[in-house]
């Protein structure tokens, strides 16, 4: 078996993984506490009160699986933002994280990965996600499955990712930088994959990497023209597609800048 990439990694031209600094640790509520002390002073963002009213929020907005609500409950949001938007961290707003990217609402990460987790029973397996951006969405997916595989294809991005990243010590997550377009061939199959991307098609490549009962969940062009949440279940049978509700993300691109 080819050893899979440690924290972070990137690819290099020959398509293999070149292994970067490994410096994360096993996720648990401990371990987000002990995180918790290099807080940004004087912002009182590190008070599990000011999460908790987000996910009272995020439970009236329709957001039912407990896991996830407990998941966004104790991943701190505000580690993911830039310093000058930190007081609107827990507000369900997306927010700039530079290079015309931005941090999804609270209310799309926790509807995305519910979607993700429907039907499982306990953590989800290996999971892929496209377009690491800050890293947000990878943090809270590290306390709902036993691996998360993050790509990105702007460096900027991935760097940023790996700082906000370190302090957490998620020993679960591994960072790729490369073109989200092409998957990660080298972690699959997945038992779930999540893009914060959207295209016109959902690339082959993704259901190819996807394990049989594995579910992908991302924004597509729909007939009409707009944008919507489409979620895919693998069976033996086909792919069983679902289109959802109208979203708005960036655009899904190939290659890497």
């Amino acid at each position: 078996m080819s050893q899979r990439p440690g924290f972070p990694v990137k690819l290099n031209t020959s398509g293999g993984p070149t292994k970067g600094v490994r410096s994360t640790a096993e996720v648990s509520k401990a371990g987000v506490a002990s995180a918790r002390g290099s807080a940004p002073a004087g912002v009182g963002l590190d008070s599990s009160a000011v999460r908790a009213r987000m996910v009272r929020k995020l439970a009236e907005q329709g957001v039912s699986d407990a896991a996830v609500l407990d998941a966004m409950g104790r991943m701190e949001r505000h580690r993911f933002v830039e310093s000058a938007l930190v007081n609107q961290a827990y507000e369900d707003t997306s927010l700039p994280i530079g290079l015309g990217q931005t941090i999804s609402k609270p209310n799309v990460v926790a509807r995305m990965i519910e979607l993700l987790r429907q039907g499982a029973a306990g953590k989800l397996g290996r999971v892929l996600e496209i377009g690491t951006g800050c890293g947000y969405q990878a943090a809270v997916l590290s306390l709902l499955a036993t691996e998360v595989y993050s790509i990105e294809r702007l460096k900027g991005l991935h760097e940023k990712a790996r700082e906000n990243l370190r302090p957490l010590r998620l020993h679960n997550v591994h960072l790729i930088f490369g073109d989200g377009m092409l998957g990660y061939p080298k972690g699959a199959p997945y038992a779930g994959i999540i893009s914060a991307a959207g295209g016109e098609n959902i690339p082959d490549a993704w259901l190819d990497q996807l394990a049989m009962g594995g579910r992908l969940v991302a924004p597509t062009v729909t007939a009409a023209g707009h944008q919507a949440l489409v979620s895919m279940l693998k069976t033996p049978r086909g792919v069983e597609r679902q289109v959802l509700e109208a979203v708005h993300f960036v655009p899904l691109k190939s290659g890497v800048a």
